[in-house]
């Protein structure tokens, strides 16, 4: 990486550990503290288009979106201001914060920005049986909860590839979620945008205000908070689209390819050097083969609070 153009260092980078796909590290010259993302580019499941996301944050920042400021994209980083906030815990957050996640998504979605890349989206994988036969033959420690879960994996496939989504289609972050948020001031920062692209409106108002209305699981989900994104991206000119699963259905398929994605890592069973580590990559397998099949057994449950909302 050649990052002279920031400035002269005071030390070396920092590497800041617990990316889930990436690696990060913070640079501190004489010109400030910059974020520095390393983009795993090895074996991702999809491709990066960093050319349009990178545009597309200029423009997010130039319109007043909470963000890191964007300083430069290269063939394998991204580069940003450093901001400094708090986590957010594995709790609902406030009311007065949903409701200005939902602002600030309406306000993403009025970008008027080109993007080139329209991602083709695949098929979904249907080899767990396979999997889960290589995670037995390996030793892996979670194969037998592989192995118990393989069916409700391949219906979890067929609601991904089956679900009607409705539209519209706009382009948006795709990956608020509170790994990606800090409260600074008790406001939000959305952060990390190279997923940005396109999207179903209802998956993204979906999968972001179910993921800052829960707690680590999802046995504490606040109806009031889910419904204070809606509110507030409706009072930001936003319009809902119609309830029904595909609220969820890429917050379930993002879930499904990111499990299998860290198993084919995990059964590889080699720190790459690119990517989270192999223990991350263990816990994250050992995440999804608990929450994907609690989550999908709750489709009634989760629908329900798009329903009451949107007065269907």
């Amino acid at each position: 990486m050649n990052l002279s153009q920031l400035g002269t260092p005071s030390g070396p980078m920092i590497r800041v550990h617990g990316g889930y796909a990436n690696r990060m590290y913070r640079l501190d010259t004489d010109q400030g503290s910059f974020a520095v993302k390393e983009l795993n580019l090895v074996d991702r499941r999809t491709t990066y288009h960093l050319e349009d996301v990178f545009r597309f944050e200029q423009a997010a920042f130039a319109a007043g979106i909470p963000m890191p400021e964007p300083i430069s994209a290269g063939d394998q980083t991204l580069v940003h201001r450093w901001v400094e906030g708090n986590k957010l815990p594995e709790a609902p957050v406030s009311a007065a914060y949903a409701f200005e996640i939902g602002e600030i998504l309406a306000r993403i979605h009025a970008l008027d920005v080109e993007w080139t890349d329209a991602e083709i989206e695949e098929p979904v994988a249907r080899d767990w049986p396979e999997l889960a036969e290589r995670a037995k033959a390996t030793g892996q420690p979670w194969a037998d909860e592989l192995a118990s879960q393989v069916e409700t994996f391949l219906a979890i496939a067929q609601f991904v590839d089956t679900c009607e989504r409705p539209g519209p289609v706009v382009l948006t972050h795709r990956d608020i979620q509170p790994w990606n948020l800090l409260a600074r001031g008790g406001r939000p920062v959305v952060l990390d945008w190279e997923l940005s692209g396109l999207l179903d409106l209802s998956s993204e108002l979906g999968s972001t205000a179910l993921s800052i209305a829960k707690g680590p699981g999802f046995d504490d989900i606040k109806p009031a908070i889910f419904r204070s994104v809606l509110d507030g991206y409706v009072a930001a000119g936003g319009a809902l689209p119609p309830s029904g699963p595909s609220w969820f259905v890429f917050m379930i398929g993002g879930w499904l390819g990111h499990t299998r994605w860290n198993i084919l890592r995990c059964l590889d069973g080699v720190e790459a050097s690119t990517g989270p580590e192999l223990a991350l990559s263990h816990e994250s397998v050992r995440n999804g083969l608990r929450g994907l099949p609690d989550m999908f057994g709750r489709l009634p449950q989760l629908e329900a609070l798009t329903q009451v909302r949107c007065g269907r």
